[in-house]
């Protein structure tokens, strides 16, 4: 029996991985527990997974918590300190990191400083800390990405050497916009934008892809991953069957297929590196009946490149991008500014930072505050 815990059990990776864990009752238990906000949804699972130990990170919640669990045997904190104790339970060998955005960094950092492997859904924590994370990972450790497109290309690297690796093709759908003109997207909507064509996911990540920041952050956490050097392509594939590939030295390629369903990922990170059978469909490949690839629009899709250019300043320049795209993400599903500006305002924030070395904790949060504050001042000014 595998014990889990898990933090952001109410976003869409956190329901996709208590599925799994339904599914697999006699193999996982969930001990301890994190979310956000969702309390209602938070108690039902609570009251179902039976954890000792919970956590609410939004502290005007918890009365309401405590009400809606009045009668269960459970420990309830809040606020940061009550997700570092969630990743850090003592009786847990695996902690699952799928809080939305740079809010995962320290509790993930506190599990694997405590010994946990980490399954890591939160590609934020390596984005803007990559350095800092990889220094405590140890041989002990295990740091397993559930990321569609990283998970991919750890199963397409099961019994190679990295030194053998050519370049990494991390794949994308392309997301709503894919196929509309630079004018058509100046006024898409919020609506337009949630509506991604193969996957169901939160509200940020399905903003990020369809900006196709996602591919950009997805872009450096591969580069941390799988070593800095190597060379990582992108390329969009609007069916979203392969996940990723590699091409090795021999210009051999080996790809990971499978349907677009984040439960996939999920069982392998929590059973690496064994699998076990889950009950979805099976690919069907004559039924999809053809793949298709093309290179990425830079110019419409603006964002790749920025990530690409904060990798390559380094030290607190992907903490600026990261938390100059959370807020522009956010005022932009609050209407506060048109789709087209996301870019424009990160590009502004990431030319108006100057970078400076990264050597504790407290470096990465501080450009994430200083990004935060200059983005709000920069829609402030701008609209």
């Amino acid at each position: 029996m595998k014990m889990i815990s898990l933090l952001g059990s109410t976003g869409s990776i956190g329901v996709n991985t208590l599925d799994v864990v339904r599914q697999n009752r006699n193999r996982f238990s969930v001990v301890a527990m994190a979310a956000g906000n969702n309390v209602e949804l938070f108690a039902q699972q609570v009251k179902e997974f039976k954890p000792s130990l919970i956590s609410v990170f939004n502290l005007s919640k918890v009365s309401l918590l405590k009400e809606l669990l009045q009668g269960e045997d459970v420990e309830i904190l809040c606020g940061e300190e009550g997700s570092l104790k969630v990743a850090t339970h003592p009786e847990v060998s695996l902690v699952v990191s799928a809080i939305v955005g740079s809010a995962g960094l320290v509790p993930s950092l506190a599990a694997i400083q405590s010994g946990k492997d980490l399954a890591l859904a939160n590609k934020e924590t390596l984005v803007i800390a990559g350095e800092l994370v990889l220094r405590e990972v140890s041989d002990k450790v295990n740091l397993i990405p559930i990321d569609s497109e990283h998970s991919a290309i750890l199963q397409a690297l099961n019994g190679e050497k990295k030194e053998f690796i050519k370049k990494i093709v991390l794949t994308g759908s392309g997301g709503p916009f894919r196929t509309f003109t630079k004018e058509q997207m100046r006024n898409v909507t919020v609506n337009e934008a949630l509506n991604h064509p193969n996957w169901k996911m939160g509200a940020k990540i399905t903003i990020d892809s369809a900006t196709m920041m996602n591919k950009g952050l997805e872009y450096i956490e591969a580069k941390w991953l799988f070593g800095l050097d190597t060379c990582v392509e992108i390329i969009v594939h609007p069916q979203s069957i392969i996940h990723s590939m590699i091409e090795f030295v021999d210009t051999s390629i080996i790809a990971q297929l499978g349907i677009p369903d984040m439960r996939v990922p999920i069982a392998y990170a929590l059973t690496y590196p064994d699998r076990i059978e889950c009950a979805l469909p099976s690919l069907d490949l004559a039924k999809i009946k053809q793949l298709t690839f093309e290179e990425p629009d830079y110019e419409k899709f603006p964002c790749i490149k920025l990530a690409q250019e904060a990798l390559e300043v380094g030290h607190s320049m992907p903490a600026v991008l990261n938390a100059a795209n959370e807020v522009a993400v956010q005022a932009f599903l609050d209407e506060k500014i048109p789709f087209k500006d996301i870019s424009e305002i990160i590009r502004m924030a990431m030319n108006n930072h100057k970078s400076h070395n990264i050597d504790s904790l407290e470096d990465v949060l501080l450009a994430d505050r200083w990004a935060r504050k200059e983005v709000k001042k920069l829609i402030t000014v701008t609209h």
